[in-house]
């Protein structure tokens, strides 16, 4: 049974993996100087790199786009996979076992390290194939390769390949390189049959020979299989031919080219559905990068989930569009598409070449710019769908135009939108040659019939479609305050911090609230210098204008741009900060609202015993979700310095600043007290507030000594 990973096991993988490696990966990085490193976003376009990765405090943040947060999140945002699978991911990368709630369980040790043999002999396999296609014998693949306009560079690119033609090259290649036919019977790679009294399959052979082959992957870029056409004539089998149903390979849960492809479609949001690998080849060789295909089946519910996943369906906007053939078997995928159509949240769209040629044809025939054009001609799927049904009746006789309406007015109920459902109940109005009233009652009747239906059922899926573990501290357990190790490393309770401010901070709903103080800033207007709450309500009859609740800081301003330092220090280095840094960094007074909100958010992580390898994202949770992104700036933010004693003494120097800063907040104070009291009246206090500017005077020249 799956169970939620526990929370010590997810930090423990976070702390045990290197982001830099990870990011690696993906992103060609640099140094940035001291402990920090940079490259190219993987998330937008740019040119010059601003995608910043501190391995130190296990953050990466992009100062282009604004993408922040851990390990996890950067592989999950990549790979396109939920919380779990990604922990679990980087637990087998790390050799971690990791524990669950509730005597939950994830995936045994010895099935990851099966899966992960499977991965590797495909691998191996993938190598085999694009090696035998630059052989002699695969002339036929090359030639079936260029008549379809593909040269060697899109082949590479590809990754294509050949099988020969004999029945054990694969087999004796695999096997030479350390896998055993039990494993390889696993793979889908290999057909046997059965010459034992055990029925157990003795010999294996290459299930693919003589066909051109192509790389089956996942969203990581794994292969999991592969699909093979048939090259000569004398071979018996299908045109097609790919991998059976195997433990990695699920064709129902597989897309050709989406690996390639995941990047455009997250960043464009839009997914082009092709038929076919040429097909797929030729868009992405004409521009269309988002271009994918099913692999020997219809495009169905589990395609629907990661395609959704890939667009962040979530009523923001995306497309869909489907390319099939013009003929007749081209229409029924196409209404098969439609019965899907629900699913989505984006539009999706349908195109087809009036002369029937798919892209790959489009492509040889009449060039790149014909399949750009192909895909930008698409047309709402509905449409087509309506005028597919209209095909199948008699529309010259009035029993005919009657059926068709009977047909098609549930289709047009279906529309997503209801401002476009009576454009097209006109449009069907006209295509029937029928009264527009006539087809609207029908439409309307249908709209309700379909509202009823869809009343008697239950929000399970939807319910588990919302399920998961989406972050560490899901479930509502709050992490146990412990200390950190050692006050020369990191702050800890005997330290002195400020834990009445944490208390204000969970009476206020949540640990994650604002301090009061901020808080109370979003009521004042500009310009009150009282503070009273203005008179916005029913009975003023006014609506406040709005206005940022965090306005960015402006760091032109010195005392700004002082805390935004001291904020970044305390993030990338809390190690360098001793007990008594931290006490008085905990005790400052913040004037930029981020900045009040980030220094909350940083005193409620210590107060709960942050480890090292949480601090950054216990901070990042803290705050309210628009000021992530922010926390994550400032943790990857490069340092002013080139060594670690540098690094040392500009730590030092911003807290000593800080330091003053708050002294000088506190004179003023006790001045403005000083002026307001009658000396006479009470001398004790008099003096008593004049011996504390004396102290204060004098801890601002020790700081400043310094």
């Amino acid at each position: 049974m799956a169970g939620l990973i526990k929370r010590e096991d997810i930090d423990e993988v976070r702390q045990r993996t290197d982001i830099k490696e990870v990011v690696d990966g993906y992103v060609t990085l640099k140094s940035a100087g001291i402990g920090s490193f940079k490259g190219l976003c993987p998330f937008h376009d740019e040119r010059s790199p601003s995608f910043h990765v501190r391995p130190q405090v296990g953050t990466y943040h992009c100062f282009g786009c604004g993408e922040g947060g851990d390990v996890i999140s950067f592989l999950q945002k990549m790979d396109h996979t939920t919380f779990s699978e990604t922990v679990e991911k980087l637990a087998h990368r790390i050799n971690y076992t990791l524990r669950y709630e509730d005597g939950g369980t994830g995936p045994r040790r010895e099935d990851v390290g099966k899966r992960q043999r499977l991965l590797d002999a495909h691998k191996v396999a993938a190598e085999f194939f694009r090696e035998q296609l630059q052989t002699p014998g695969a002339a036929a693949a090359r030639e079936f390769l260029s008549g379809r306009g593909f040269d060697q560079a899109a082949a590479e690119h590809f990754a294509v390949g050949y099988a020969p033609q004999g029945w054990d090259g694969l087999l004796k290649h695999l096997t030479g390189r350390g896998f055993s036919q039990d494993e390889l019977r696993l793979t889908g790679m290999f057909s046997g049959g059965s010459d034992g009294s055990d029925g157990r399959n003795s010999r294996i052979y290459d299930r693919f020979r003589g066909r051109l082959i192509w790389p089956i992957r996942d969203l990581t870029g794994a292969t999991i299989g592969f699909g093979a056409r048939k090259l000569y004539e004398d071979d018996q089998g299908p045109k097609y031919l790919n991998t059976p149903e195997t433990v990695l390979y699920k064709k129902s849960q597989v897309l050709y080219g989406i690996d390639l492809a995941k990047r455009d479609i997250a960043r464009s949001r839009q997914l082009v559905v092709v038929e076919g690998y040429t097909d797929v080849m030729a868009c992405h060789l004409s521009g269309i990068q988002t271009a994918v295909a099913t692999c020997g089946t219809s495009f169905g519910t589990d395609h629907i989930k990661i395609a959704r996943r890939l667009l962040s369906d979530d009523g923001t906007g995306g497309e869909v569009i489907f390319t099939f053939d013009g003929d007749e078997a081209g229409q029924k995928a196409a209404l098969r598409a439609f019965e899907e159509d629900q699913r989505f949240v984006a539009q999706t769209y349908v195109a087809v070449e009036p002369s029937g040629a798919d892209p790959c044809d489009l492509r040889l025939s009449h060039g790149e710019g014909a399949v750009r054009e192909l895909i930008s001609s698409r047309r709402p799927l509905f449409e087509f769908a309506i005028k597919a049904t209209l095909k199948k009746f008699n529309l010259d006789t009035i029993e005919g135009r009657v059926s068709a309406l009977r047909a098609a007015a549930p289709v047009v109920a279906e529309i997503k939108d209801p401002a476009i459902r009576p454009g097209y109940s006109r449009e069907l109005a006209g295509w029937l040659g029928m009264d527009v009233e006539d087809v609207a009652r029908a439409v309307a009747g249908a709209v309700k019939r379909g509202q009823a239906g869809a009343a008697g059922k239950t929000g399970r899926e939807r319910d588990q479609q919302g399920r998961g573990q989406d972050h560490p501290n899901r479930g509502g357990q709050q992490p146990q305050a412990r200390d950190w190790q050692g006050s020369n490393r990191s702050p800890n309770r005997q330290g002195g911090w400020n834990e009445a401010g944490a208390s204000r901070r969970q009476a206020d709903g949540h640990a994650g609230a604002p301090p009061y103080d901020q808080a109370a800033q979003h009521f004042y207007r500009d310009g009150d210098q009282h503070g009273d709450f203005p008179s916005y309500g029913p009975e003023s009859g006014q609506v406040p204008a709005p206005e940022p609740a965090y306005p960015r800081p402006d760091l032109r301003d010195p005392v700004v741009r002082l805390e935004h330092q001291a904020l970044e220090v305390a993030i990338q280095q809390p190690g360098l900060l001793d007990a008594n840094q931290w006490e008085q960094f905990m005790q400052a007074r913040f004037l930029a609202p981020m900045h009040v909100a980030v220094h909350g958010a940083v005193r409620a992580a210590g107060v709960s015993g942050a480890t090292p390898s949480q601090w950054v994202e216990t901070i990042r949770q803290e705050v309210p979700e628009e000021l992530r992104s922010f926390v994550s700036e400032l943790a990857v933010t490069p340092l002013p310095a080139q060594n670690d004693d540098a690094l040392r003494l500009y730590c030092r120097g911003i807290l000593n600043r800080m330091q003053d800063l708050q002294i000088t907040h506190l004179k003023a104070d006790k001045l403005g007290q000083l002026q307001r009291m009658d000396p006479a009246a009470d001398p004790e206090a008099f003096q008593q507030i004049n011996r504390e500017l004396m102290e204060l005077e004098m801890q601002r020249r020790a700081l400043r000594s310094e």
